[in-house]
């Protein structure tokens, strides 16, 4: 199985793009993991599309229709995604037919402040249910504080955190493009997934 993460961060050393990798060294063995770079994207121009694809939409495009299950982590600008996230959105939008449409999403969020992203995913959630991509519900991975959660490597030292990742990657690799994402977790020891806010107090 294929998994693909994308980060909504261009910014070297980004907190998003820290945890997508975080995400890809969680998954469950044996998937085949891999990160795409939103740099180079051209912003989206009907004219643009008409004349041909560009060369770094196409390769993003190949990389998520390739992909068993995609990951997009995101920041939250202004109480929303990032442009450069909804220009590639709305590129794979238009190419037919649409690469995220029925694809298992898993999407994660971090932030330095304690709210962790939370708006920026409720907007990507709206962004990707017009994309007719299946976007997973549990467990929700809304990092605050986030970079108190890494450790100088870089790679995720919370252990709450880790085990959200884990839970998530887990129930990404489970949908695997047949079953209900809405309700991976039926069936599952009956063990039920709670909205978590890390580091909000509760779980």
């Amino acid at each position: 199985m294929k998994l693909l993460a994308i980060s909504g961060s261009l910014r070297e050393g980004s907190l998003n793009t820290m945890l997508a990798q975080a995400a890809m060294h969680l998954a469950p063995a044996g998937v085949e993991a891999a990160i795409a770079t939103l740099h180079g994207l051209p912003l989206y121009n009907e004219d643009l599309r008409t004349a041909g694809i560009p060369a770094p939409v196409a390769q993003l495009e190949a990389r998520v229709r390739e992909a068993d299950g995609v990951v997009i982590v995101t920041p939250e600008y202004n109480y929303s995604i990032p442009g450069v996230l909804k220009n590639a959105l709305d590129w794979l939008s238009r190419l037919p037919p649409p690469p995220l449409a029925g694809k298992p999403v898993a999407i994660m969020s971090a932030s330095p402040g304690m709210l962790g992203g939370v708006r920026a995913q409720d907007h990507l959630r709206q962004v990707l249910f017009g994309l007719d991509a299946r976007t997973l519900t549990r467990p929700q991975v809304i990092v605050g504080s986030a970079a108190t959660r890494f450790g100088p490597d870089g790679r995720l030292s919370d252990s709450t955190t880790v085990g959200l990742v884990e839970e998530l990657m887990a129930a990404l690799v489970g949908a695997g493009g047949k079953l209900d994402a809405l309700h991976i977790e039926e069936g599952r020891n009956q063990r039920q997934f709670v909205r978590a806010v890390v580091g909000g107090g509760f779980r």
